[in-house]
Protein backbone atom coordinates (compact mmCIF):
# COMPACT_ATOMS: atom_id res chain seq x y z
CA UNK A 1 0.00 0.00 0.00
CA UNK A 2 2.79 2.39 0.91
CA UNK A 3 4.60 1.60 -2.33
CA UNK A 4 1.44 2.38 -4.31
CA UNK A 5 0.99 5.67 -2.48
CA UNK A 6 4.62 6.56 -3.09
CA UNK A 7 4.28 5.78 -6.81
CA UNK A 8 1.15 7.90 -7.07
CA UNK A 9 2.80 10.77 -5.23
CA UNK A 10 5.88 10.61 -7.48
CA UNK A 11 3.89 10.34 -10.75
CA UNK A 12 1.67 13.31 -9.92
CA UNK A 13 4.44 15.26 -8.16
CA UNK A 14 2.59 15.72 -4.88
CA UNK A 15 5.61 17.26 -3.15
CA UNK A 16 6.10 19.82 -5.92
CA UNK A 17 2.47 20.90 -5.67
CA UNK A 18 2.47 20.70 -1.86
CA UNK A 19 -0.43 18.28 -1.68
CA UNK A 20 -1.15 14.68 -0.71
CA UNK A 21 -3.37 11.86 -1.87
CA UNK A 22 -6.04 12.52 0.79
CA UNK A 23 -6.43 16.12 -0.36
CA UNK A 24 -6.51 15.08 -4.02
CA UNK A 25 -9.12 12.40 -3.28
CA UNK A 26 -11.35 14.93 -1.54
CA UNK A 27 -10.91 17.31 -4.47
CA UNK A 28 -11.92 14.61 -6.95
CA UNK A 29 -15.04 13.74 -4.96
CA UNK A 30 -15.96 17.43 -4.66
CA UNK A 31 -15.65 18.00 -8.40
CA UNK A 32 -17.85 14.99 -9.12
CA UNK A 33 -20.49 16.20 -6.69
CA UNK A 34 -20.62 19.63 -8.32
CA UNK A 35 -20.98 18.31 -11.89
CA UNK A 36 -22.81 15.04 -11.23
CA UNK A 37 -26.03 16.72 -12.34
CA UNK A 38 -24.96 16.15 -15.95
CA UNK A 39 -25.75 12.44 -15.52
CA UNK A 40 -29.45 13.32 -15.32
CA UNK A 41 -29.55 16.49 -17.40
CA UNK A 42 -27.66 15.31 -20.50
CA UNK A 43 -29.84 12.22 -21.16
CA UNK A 44 -32.91 14.34 -20.55
CA UNK A 45 -31.84 16.95 -23.12
CA UNK A 46 -30.48 14.57 -25.76
CA UNK A 47 -33.57 12.40 -25.56
CA UNK A 48 -35.51 15.21 -27.21
CA UNK A 49 -33.41 14.82 -30.32
CA UNK A 50 -33.14 11.02 -30.34
CA UNK A 51 -36.21 9.55 -28.68
CA UNK A 52 -38.48 11.17 -31.25
CA UNK A 53 -36.68 9.46 -34.12
CA UNK A 54 -35.57 6.22 -32.49
CA UNK A 55 -38.11 3.73 -31.11
CA UNK A 56 -37.60 2.56 -27.57
CA UNK A 57 -36.38 4.17 -24.39
CA UNK A 58 -32.77 5.26 -24.86
CA UNK A 59 -32.45 7.26 -21.64
CA UNK A 60 -30.36 4.55 -19.98
CA UNK A 61 -28.07 4.25 -23.00
CA UNK A 62 -27.53 8.02 -23.17
CA UNK A 63 -26.83 8.09 -19.42
CA UNK A 64 -24.22 5.35 -19.83
CA UNK A 65 -22.69 7.14 -22.82
CA UNK A 66 -22.57 10.33 -20.73
CA UNK A 67 -20.86 8.60 -17.79
CA UNK A 68 -18.35 6.66 -19.90
CA UNK A 69 -17.37 9.63 -22.08
CA UNK A 70 -16.91 11.78 -18.96
CA UNK A 71 -14.87 9.05 -17.27
CA UNK A 72 -12.62 8.53 -20.31
CA UNK A 73 -11.96 12.22 -21.01
CA UNK A 74 -11.40 13.07 -17.34
CA UNK A 75 -9.01 10.12 -16.94
CA UNK A 76 -7.11 11.30 -20.03
CA UNK A 77 -6.87 14.77 -18.51
CA UNK A 78 -5.59 13.36 -15.22
CA UNK A 79 -3.01 10.97 -16.62
CA UNK A 80 -1.75 12.92 -19.65
CA UNK A 81 -2.22 16.62 -18.83
CA UNK A 82 -2.01 15.91 -15.06
CA UNK A 83 -4.45 18.68 -14.17
CA UNK A 84 -7.43 18.42 -11.77
CA UNK A 85 -9.90 19.33 -14.51
CA UNK A 86 -12.96 17.20 -15.22
CA UNK A 87 -14.78 16.82 -18.53
CA UNK A 88 -18.26 15.70 -19.60
CA UNK A 89 -20.77 16.38 -22.38
CA UNK A 90 -21.09 20.15 -22.37
CA UNK A 91 -24.14 22.15 -21.40
CA UNK A 92 -25.31 24.30 -24.27
CA UNK A 93 -23.70 22.02 -26.80
CA UNK A 94 -26.11 19.23 -25.86
CA UNK A 95 -29.03 21.67 -26.21
CA UNK A 96 -27.69 22.75 -29.60
CA UNK A 97 -27.49 19.10 -30.67
CA UNK A 98 -31.03 18.24 -29.56
CA UNK A 99 -33.06 21.39 -30.09
CA UNK A 100 -31.27 23.27 -32.88
CA UNK A 101 -29.76 20.54 -35.04
CA UNK A 102 -32.10 17.54 -34.80
CA UNK A 103 -35.40 19.26 -34.02
CA UNK A 104 -34.86 22.74 -35.45
CA UNK A 105 -32.93 21.91 -38.62
CA UNK A 106 -34.42 18.45 -39.04
CA UNK A 107 -31.01 16.78 -39.29
CA UNK A 108 -31.06 13.10 -38.40
CA UNK A 109 -29.41 12.45 -35.04
CA UNK A 110 -26.92 10.02 -36.58
CA UNK A 111 -25.72 12.74 -38.94
CA UNK A 112 -25.50 15.10 -35.96
CA UNK A 113 -23.30 12.55 -34.16
CA UNK A 114 -21.14 12.37 -37.30
CA UNK A 115 -20.68 16.15 -37.04
CA UNK A 116 -19.65 15.79 -33.38
CA UNK A 117 -17.17 13.04 -34.31
CA UNK A 118 -15.70 15.17 -37.11
CA UNK A 119 -15.51 18.13 -34.73
CA UNK A 120 -13.37 16.02 -32.40
CA UNK A 121 -11.06 15.02 -35.25
CA UNK A 122 -10.70 18.65 -36.39
CA UNK A 123 -10.01 19.71 -32.81
CA UNK A 124 -7.33 17.02 -32.50
CA UNK A 125 -5.65 18.36 -35.66
CA UNK A 126 -5.87 21.99 -34.51
CA UNK A 127 -4.34 21.05 -31.18
CA UNK A 128 -1.60 18.95 -32.77
CA UNK A 129 -0.78 21.74 -35.25
CA UNK A 130 -0.93 24.37 -32.45
CA UNK A 131 -3.36 26.51 -34.47
CA UNK A 132 -5.68 27.33 -31.61
CA UNK A 133 -3.90 30.63 -30.83
CA UNK A 134 -4.50 31.91 -34.37
CA UNK A 135 -8.17 30.94 -34.21
CA UNK A 136 -8.68 32.52 -30.80
CA UNK A 137 -7.02 35.76 -31.92
CA UNK A 138 -9.24 35.90 -35.02
CA UNK A 139 -12.50 35.89 -33.06
CA UNK A 140 -13.63 39.21 -31.51
CA UNK A 141 -13.78 39.13 -27.74
CA UNK A 142 -17.27 40.63 -27.68
CA UNK A 143 -18.63 37.71 -29.72
CA UNK A 144 -16.98 35.19 -27.43
CA UNK A 145 -18.70 36.75 -24.40
CA UNK A 146 -21.97 37.13 -26.30
CA UNK A 147 -21.91 33.47 -27.33
CA UNK A 148 -21.60 32.26 -23.74
CA UNK A 149 -24.32 34.69 -22.63
CA UNK A 150 -26.65 33.70 -25.47
CA UNK A 151 -26.22 30.01 -24.68
CA UNK A 152 -27.03 30.77 -21.05
CA UNK A 153 -30.32 32.42 -22.04
CA UNK A 154 -31.01 29.55 -24.44
CA UNK A 155 -30.61 27.00 -21.66
CA UNK A 156 -32.80 29.04 -19.31
CA UNK A 157 -35.50 29.31 -21.98
CA UNK A 158 -35.40 25.55 -22.52
CA UNK A 159 -35.66 24.99 -18.76
CA UNK A 160 -38.75 27.17 -18.45
CA UNK A 161 -40.59 26.45 -21.69
CA UNK A 162 -40.68 22.67 -22.06
CA UNK A 163 -44.31 21.58 -21.83
CA UNK A 164 -45.66 19.59 -18.86
CA UNK A 165 -47.09 17.07 -21.34
CA UNK A 166 -43.50 16.27 -22.30
CA UNK A 167 -42.45 16.13 -18.66
CA UNK A 168 -41.15 19.70 -18.58
CA UNK A 169 -41.72 22.57 -16.18
CA UNK A 170 -44.22 24.50 -18.32
CA UNK A 171 -43.42 27.80 -16.60
CA UNK A 172 -43.43 29.51 -20.02
CA UNK A 173 -45.97 28.23 -22.55
CA UNK A 174 -47.02 29.08 -26.09
CA UNK A 175 -49.83 31.57 -26.69
CA UNK A 176 -51.54 32.29 -30.04
CA UNK A 177 -51.86 36.00 -29.28
CA UNK A 178 -48.66 36.93 -27.44
CA UNK A 179 -46.47 34.03 -28.65
CA UNK A 180 -45.59 33.11 -25.05
CA UNK A 181 -47.01 33.61 -21.56
CA UNK A 182 -46.71 32.23 -18.03
CA UNK A 183 -47.93 28.67 -17.62
CA UNK A 184 -50.54 27.13 -15.37
CA UNK A 185 -49.13 27.05 -11.83
CA UNK A 186 -51.91 24.77 -10.66
CA UNK A 187 -50.20 21.95 -12.55
CA UNK A 188 -48.13 19.88 -10.12
CA UNK A 189 -45.16 19.64 -12.52
CA UNK A 190 -44.99 23.41 -12.86
CA UNK A 191 -45.41 24.00 -9.14
CA UNK A 192 -42.70 21.47 -8.26
CA UNK A 193 -40.35 23.03 -10.83
CA UNK A 194 -40.80 26.42 -9.15
CA UNK A 195 -40.14 24.86 -5.73
CA UNK A 196 -37.06 23.17 -7.22
CA UNK A 197 -35.77 26.50 -8.55
CA UNK A 198 -36.15 28.06 -5.11
CA UNK A 199 -34.43 25.11 -3.41
CA UNK A 200 -31.57 25.08 -5.91
CA UNK A 201 -31.22 28.85 -5.64
CA UNK A 202 -30.99 28.50 -1.86
CA UNK A 203 -28.30 25.81 -2.17
CA UNK A 204 -26.31 27.98 -4.57
CA UNK A 205 -26.73 31.08 -2.41
CA UNK A 206 -25.47 29.12 0.60
CA UNK A 207 -22.59 27.80 -1.53
CA UNK A 208 -23.49 24.19 -0.80
CA UNK A 209 -21.14 21.75 -2.54
CA UNK A 210 -23.03 19.99 -5.31
CA UNK A 211 -25.88 22.52 -5.18
CA UNK A 212 -27.23 21.67 -8.66
CA UNK A 213 -27.14 17.92 -8.03
CA UNK A 214 -28.86 18.30 -4.66
CA UNK A 215 -31.45 20.57 -6.28
CA UNK A 216 -32.29 17.92 -8.86
CA UNK A 217 -32.51 15.16 -6.26
CA UNK A 218 -34.61 17.26 -3.87
CA UNK A 219 -37.10 18.12 -6.61
CA UNK A 220 -37.26 14.49 -7.73
CA UNK A 221 -37.86 13.27 -4.16
CA UNK A 222 -40.72 15.75 -3.77
CA UNK A 223 -42.20 14.46 -7.03
CA UNK A 224 -41.92 10.84 -5.84
CA UNK A 225 -43.38 11.56 -2.40
CA UNK A 226 -46.30 13.55 -3.83
CA UNK A 227 -47.02 10.87 -6.43
CA UNK A 228 -46.58 13.24 -9.38
CA UNK A 229 -44.11 10.78 -10.89
CA UNK A 230 -43.46 7.15 -9.90
CA UNK A 231 -40.61 6.49 -7.50
CA UNK A 232 -37.75 4.25 -8.65
CA UNK A 233 -38.36 0.55 -8.13
CA UNK A 234 -34.63 -0.06 -7.95
CA UNK A 235 -31.52 2.04 -7.52
CA UNK A 236 -28.76 -0.31 -8.64
CA UNK A 237 -28.49 -2.40 -11.82
CA UNK A 238 -25.78 -3.90 -13.98
CA UNK A 239 -25.23 -1.60 -16.98
CA UNK A 240 -25.53 -2.51 -20.64
CA UNK A 241 -23.42 -0.94 -23.34
CA UNK A 242 -25.25 1.69 -25.44
CA UNK A 243 -25.73 -0.78 -28.32
CA UNK A 244 -28.34 1.37 -30.10
CA UNK A 245 -26.03 4.40 -29.96
CA UNK A 246 -22.61 2.79 -30.23
CA UNK A 247 -20.99 3.61 -33.58
CA UNK A 248 -24.04 5.44 -34.96
CA UNK A 249 -21.78 8.40 -35.77
CA UNK A 250 -20.20 6.29 -38.51
CA UNK A 251 -23.66 5.43 -39.84
CA UNK A 252 -24.29 9.16 -39.95
CA UNK A 253 -21.49 9.64 -42.48
CA UNK A 254 -23.31 7.34 -44.88
CA UNK A 255 -26.37 9.61 -44.63
CA UNK A 256 -24.71 12.96 -45.26
CA UNK A 257 -26.64 13.15 -48.51
CA UNK A 258 -29.77 13.94 -46.50
CA UNK A 259 -28.43 17.40 -45.57
CA UNK A 260 -26.93 20.25 -47.56
CA UNK A 261 -23.23 21.01 -47.38
CA UNK A 262 -24.03 24.44 -45.95
CA UNK A 263 -26.13 22.97 -43.15
CA UNK A 264 -23.52 20.42 -42.16
CA UNK A 265 -20.67 22.94 -42.21
CA UNK A 266 -22.64 25.46 -40.15
CA UNK A 267 -23.35 22.77 -37.54
CA UNK A 268 -19.71 21.70 -37.53
CA UNK A 269 -18.46 25.27 -37.16
CA UNK A 270 -20.90 26.07 -34.36
CA UNK A 271 -19.85 22.95 -32.43
CA UNK A 272 -16.15 23.66 -32.90
CA UNK A 273 -16.46 27.36 -32.08
CA UNK A 274 -18.45 26.93 -28.87
CA UNK A 275 -16.31 24.00 -27.69
CA UNK A 276 -13.05 25.83 -28.40
CA UNK A 277 -13.89 28.96 -26.45
CA UNK A 278 -15.74 27.15 -23.72
CA UNK A 279 -12.59 25.11 -23.13
CA UNK A 280 -10.30 28.14 -23.36
CA UNK A 281 -12.38 30.13 -20.90
CA UNK A 282 -12.69 27.25 -18.45
CA UNK A 283 -9.01 26.34 -18.53
CA UNK A 284 -7.98 29.98 -18.11
CA UNK A 285 -10.34 30.58 -15.19
CA UNK A 286 -9.58 27.42 -13.23
CA UNK A 287 -5.85 27.60 -13.98
CA UNK A 288 -5.72 31.15 -12.64
CA UNK A 289 -7.44 30.00 -9.44
CA UNK A 290 -5.02 27.08 -9.07
CA UNK A 291 -1.94 29.19 -9.83
CA UNK A 292 -0.92 27.21 -12.92
CA UNK A 293 -0.34 30.12 -15.32
CA UNK A 294 3.27 31.07 -15.98
CA UNK A 295 4.75 34.57 -16.17
CA UNK A 296 3.39 35.06 -19.68
CA UNK A 297 -0.08 34.09 -18.54
CA UNK A 298 0.04 30.81 -20.43
CA UNK A 299 -0.87 27.34 -19.21
CA UNK A 300 1.93 24.73 -19.28
CA UNK A 301 0.88 21.51 -21.03
CA UNK A 302 -2.04 23.41 -22.60
CA UNK A 303 -1.92 21.17 -25.67
CA UNK A 304 -2.37 18.07 -23.52
CA UNK A 305 -5.37 19.68 -21.84
CA UNK A 306 -6.88 20.59 -25.21
CA UNK A 307 -6.17 17.11 -26.48
CA UNK A 308 -8.18 15.62 -23.61
CA UNK A 309 -11.13 17.72 -24.76
CA UNK A 310 -10.68 16.71 -28.40
CA UNK A 311 -10.19 12.99 -27.75
CA UNK A 312 -13.07 13.00 -25.28
CA UNK A 313 -15.38 14.51 -27.90
CA UNK A 314 -14.34 11.91 -30.47
CA UNK A 315 -14.89 9.00 -28.10
CA UNK A 316 -18.14 10.53 -26.85
CA UNK A 317 -19.52 10.72 -30.40
CA UNK A 318 -18.73 7.03 -30.91
CA UNK A 319 -20.54 6.19 -27.66
CA UNK A 320 -23.51 8.31 -28.72
CA UNK A 321 -23.36 11.65 -26.92
CA UNK A 322 -22.76 15.27 -27.82
CA UNK A 323 -19.54 17.29 -27.48
CA UNK A 324 -17.38 16.65 -24.40
CA UNK A 325 -15.75 19.70 -22.85
CA UNK A 326 -13.94 20.86 -19.71
CA UNK A 327 -16.23 21.90 -16.84
CA UNK A 328 -15.89 25.09 -14.84
CA UNK A 329 -17.14 23.05 -11.87
CA UNK A 330 -13.57 21.75 -11.68
CA UNK A 331 -12.90 24.93 -9.72
CA UNK A 332 -14.74 23.37 -6.77
CA UNK A 333 -12.11 20.65 -6.52
CA UNK A 334 -9.31 23.19 -6.86
CA UNK A 335 -10.90 25.25 -4.09
CA UNK A 336 -10.53 22.37 -1.60
CA UNK A 337 -6.87 21.84 -2.50
CA UNK A 338 -6.80 19.77 -5.69
CA UNK A 339 -3.65 20.52 -7.65
CA UNK A 340 -2.76 17.38 -9.63
CA UNK A 341 -4.24 14.94 -12.09
CA UNK A 342 -4.94 12.43 -9.32
CA UNK A 343 -8.05 14.45 -8.46
CA UNK A 344 -9.25 13.90 -12.03
CA UNK A 345 -8.54 10.18 -11.74
CA UNK A 346 -10.82 10.05 -8.69
CA UNK A 347 -13.55 12.00 -10.52
CA UNK A 348 -13.24 9.68 -13.51
CA UNK A 349 -13.60 6.62 -11.27
CA UNK A 350 -16.81 8.04 -9.77
CA UNK A 351 -18.24 8.70 -13.25
CA UNK A 352 -17.43 5.12 -14.19
CA UNK A 353 -19.16 3.81 -11.06
CA UNK A 354 -22.27 5.89 -11.79
CA UNK A 355 -23.26 3.53 -14.64
CA UNK A 356 -24.48 1.13 -11.98
CA UNK A 357 -27.13 3.64 -10.81
CA UNK A 358 -28.96 4.23 -14.10
CA UNK A 359 -32.39 3.14 -12.70
CA UNK A 360 -32.20 5.99 -10.19
CA UNK A 361 -31.24 8.49 -12.88
CA UNK A 362 -33.97 7.29 -15.24
CA UNK A 363 -36.65 7.88 -12.61
CA UNK A 364 -35.80 11.59 -12.26
CA UNK A 365 -38.54 13.60 -14.04
CA UNK A 366 -37.60 16.15 -16.69
CA UNK A 367 -38.98 19.10 -14.71
CA UNK A 368 -36.58 18.26 -11.88
CA UNK A 369 -33.65 19.18 -14.14
CA UNK A 370 -35.13 22.61 -14.97
CA UNK A 371 -33.61 24.28 -11.87
CA UNK A 372 -30.12 23.09 -12.81
CA UNK A 373 -30.51 24.34 -16.39
CA UNK A 374 -31.73 27.70 -15.14
CA UNK A 375 -28.83 28.16 -12.71
CA UNK A 376 -26.30 27.13 -15.39
CA UNK A 377 -27.89 29.80 -17.57
CA UNK A 378 -27.42 32.35 -14.79
CA UNK A 379 -23.75 31.44 -14.44
CA UNK A 380 -23.13 31.66 -18.20
CA UNK A 381 -24.77 35.08 -18.58
CA UNK A 382 -22.15 36.56 -16.28
CA UNK A 383 -19.97 36.84 -19.39
CA UNK A 384 -22.09 39.81 -20.46
CA UNK A 385 -19.93 42.00 -18.19
CA UNK A 386 -16.98 41.63 -20.58
CA UNK A 387 -18.79 43.31 -23.48
CA UNK A 388 -18.01 46.99 -24.19
CA UNK A 389 -21.58 48.28 -24.22
CA UNK A 390 -20.44 51.86 -24.86
CA UNK A 391 -19.03 50.86 -28.26
CA UNK A 392 -21.87 50.32 -30.79
CA UNK A 393 -19.59 48.38 -33.14
CA UNK A 394 -19.22 45.74 -30.42
CA UNK A 395 -22.47 46.05 -28.46
CA UNK A 396 -24.81 45.73 -31.47
CA UNK A 397 -23.31 42.46 -32.83
CA UNK A 398 -23.06 41.11 -29.28
CA UNK A 399 -26.66 42.01 -28.47
CA UNK A 400 -27.91 40.48 -31.72
CA UNK A 401 -26.02 37.27 -30.95
CA UNK A 402 -27.46 37.10 -27.44
CA UNK A 403 -31.00 37.89 -28.63
CA UNK A 404 -31.17 35.61 -31.67
CA UNK A 405 -29.90 32.44 -29.95
CA UNK A 406 -32.88 31.89 -27.64
CA UNK A 407 -35.51 33.48 -29.90
CA UNK A 408 -34.51 31.48 -32.97
CA UNK A 409 -33.87 28.38 -30.81
CA UNK A 410 -30.53 28.07 -32.58
CA UNK A 411 -26.98 28.70 -31.39
CA UNK A 412 -25.75 28.52 -34.99
CA UNK A 413 -28.10 31.27 -36.18
CA UNK A 414 -27.07 33.48 -33.28
CA UNK A 415 -23.42 33.00 -34.18
CA UNK A 416 -24.17 33.71 -37.84
CA UNK A 417 -25.93 37.01 -37.09
CA UNK A 418 -23.09 38.08 -34.81
CA UNK A 419 -20.32 37.25 -37.28
CA UNK A 420 -22.10 38.96 -40.16
CA UNK A 421 -22.89 42.15 -38.25
CA UNK A 422 -19.53 42.59 -36.47
CA UNK A 423 -17.28 43.50 -39.44
CA UNK A 424 -20.08 45.57 -40.96
CA UNK A 425 -20.47 47.62 -37.79
CA UNK A 426 -16.71 48.15 -37.65
CA UNK A 427 -16.74 49.26 -41.31
CA UNK A 428 -19.62 51.69 -40.68
CA UNK A 429 -17.57 53.08 -37.79
CA UNK A 430 -14.60 53.61 -40.11
CA UNK A 431 -12.48 51.02 -38.31
CA UNK A 432 -12.04 48.39 -40.99
CA UNK A 433 -8.40 47.93 -40.00
CA UNK A 434 -9.52 46.67 -36.58
CA UNK A 435 -11.20 43.66 -38.18
CA UNK A 436 -9.23 40.60 -39.20
CA UNK A 437 -9.42 38.88 -42.57
CA UNK A 438 -10.84 35.87 -40.75
CA UNK A 439 -13.77 37.99 -39.52
CA UNK A 440 -14.71 38.93 -43.08
CA UNK A 441 -14.27 35.37 -44.31
CA UNK A 442 -16.62 34.10 -41.61
CA UNK A 443 -19.12 36.89 -42.34
CA UNK A 444 -19.21 35.97 -46.03
CA UNK A 445 -19.49 32.26 -45.21
CA UNK A 446 -22.47 32.79 -42.91
CA UNK A 447 -24.10 35.17 -45.40
CA UNK A 448 -23.81 32.50 -48.09
CA UNK A 449 -25.32 29.99 -45.67
CA UNK A 450 -28.40 32.17 -45.20
CA UNK A 451 -28.57 32.71 -48.96
CA UNK A 452 -28.45 28.97 -49.69
CA UNK A 453 -31.04 28.25 -46.98
CA UNK A 454 -33.37 30.88 -48.45
CA UNK A 455 -32.87 29.49 -51.96
CA UNK A 456 -33.67 25.93 -50.82
CA UNK A 457 -36.84 27.18 -49.10
CA UNK A 458 -38.21 28.64 -52.37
Amino acid sequence: MQNAEHSIARFFQFSHHQTDWQTETLAGITTFMTMGYILAVNPDILSNGIFLAQPGDLFAEIAIATALSAAFATLFMGLVAKYPFALAPGMGLNAFFAFSVTLGMGIEWRVALAAVFLEGIVFIFLTWANLRRWIIAAIPGCLRSATATGIGLFLAYIALSRSPEAGGAGIIVADPNTLTRLGDFSRPETLLAVVGILLTGAFVARRVTGALLWGILATAVLAWISGVTPAPTQVFALPELPKDLWGQAFVGFSRLGTVSVGQFLSVLFALLFVDLFDTVGTLAGVSLQAGYLDRRGELPRANQAFMADAVGTTVGAILGTSTVTTYIESAAGVAVGGRTGFASVVTAALFALSVFFIPLLASIPAFATAPALLVVGVLMTQNVRSIRWDDPAESIPAFLTILVMPLSFSIADGLAVGFISYPLMKAFQGKVRETSIASWVLAVAFFLKFTFDATEAL
